[in-house]
């Protein structure tokens, strides 16, 4: 399945020559992600969201991942070599969240709790991402547990909805994603980059292509590929590795998706159960900024999403807040 997400992108590599792998680096990354619509000033549909990662040095692999390495030379030049670990939930909620009967026609009850092991290869000007997730959508995902107890201590008023949810099911989804570094040479003192990206996912949750572009300007962008994002999104690197004690940049970035397959919209599987007439073509806006201080990363992104099914009020605004830590 791996070989045949990477085909899709190995024509358009054929012709150019393999490019210089990065220096070695010798300290991993470790990233906290919460991203929540409270930022963009409401409470529903993709609600909240938690991923904790960790990316490797970039040393040898564990000896799991080496067949999904294997899979990469199929189709890719060989790089720095990083592996990767992450645990997330993400939570949804209709717009009403008032109702014991949420509306058939707003997007239903859903929690995912997941876990992720990833593989990474860069080189200077390219990246290259191999993602499995497993996990289960459902009461399980503990999405009720999480929303009501965090707004017990916010002394919000609980969703009254969530006995109506997507029922258990176990997830389970195959990332591919591939990045291009464009200079697009210096603004006085600073520097300026294009960073396209092409992405396709298959699974039971979610199975899409999508292709966007971040645009960046600050100084020291060669220490990361943009701030971590939860996907699906116009995400950057589990990692960074700075070569110097300070570095800054402002972007803004436009991803279109062309989605075959959302649980969180169709519903289940496999069992009858709440779920919406998707829409097809969606796309996200986003600029943010990110300051990195002796082994420190901070990000903040905000994101406007178009509408992700038929009887949805409006674009979505949520923000995405990210810290990492060199050791």
């Amino acid at each position: 399945m791996m070989r045949r997400l990477g085909l899709i992108f190995a024509a358009m590599l054929s012709s150019s020559p393999a490019l210089a792998q990065e220096a070695p680096d010798w300290r991993g990354t470790l990233s906290l992600t919460v991203e929540n619509d409270l930022f963009g000033g409401s409470d529903r549909y993709y609600t909240n969201g938690l991923l904790l990662t960790w990316r490797s040095p970039s040393a040898e692999l564990p000896w799991p991942l080496n067949a999904m390495d294997r899979a990469l030379d199929l189709a890719f030049e060989p790089g720095a070599l990083r592996w990767g670990l992450s645990l997330g939930q993400n939570i949804y909620t209709p717009r009403d969240t008032s109702t014991r009967r949420p509306d058939p026609r707003d997007r239903p009850y859903a929690g995912y709790l997941y876990g992720a092991a990833s593989l990474t290869r860069t080189t200077e000007r390219t990246q290259t991402l191999a993602e499995i997730q497993l996990g289960v959508v459902g009461p399980s995902a503990l999405g009720e547990f999480v929303q009501n107890n965090w707004h017990d201590v916010l002394n919000i008023r609980n969703a009254e909805g969530w006995d109506r949810q997507l029922k258990d099911e176990p997830a389970a989804t195959i990332l591919l994603e591939r990045r291009w570094r464009i200079p697009m040479g210096q603004v006085g003192p600073l520097q300026a980059e294009a960073i396209p990206v092409v992405a396709g996912a298959l699974g039971n949750v979610q199975t899409y292509a999508s292709a966007g572009a971040l645009f960046r300007i600050g100084d020291g962008l060669d220490a990361d590929w943009g701030p971590v994002r939860i996907r699906p999104a116009l995400a950057g690197s589990g990692f960074f590795q700075p070569r110097q004690d300070f570095g800054w940049y402002v972007f803004a970035g436009l991803e279109g998706r062309a989605v075959a397959r959302d649980i969180f919209l169709d519903g289940n599987t496999w069992r009858d159960g709440p779920r919406v007439d998707r829409r097809v073509l969606l796309g996200d806006l986003q600029a943010g900024a990110a300051v990195m201080w002796r082994g420190v990363r901070f990000a903040y992104t905000h994101v406007l999403r178009s509408e992700e099914f038929y009887g949805q009020k409006g674009v979505q605004s949520f923000g995405s807040f990210s810290v990492s830590f060199r050791f």
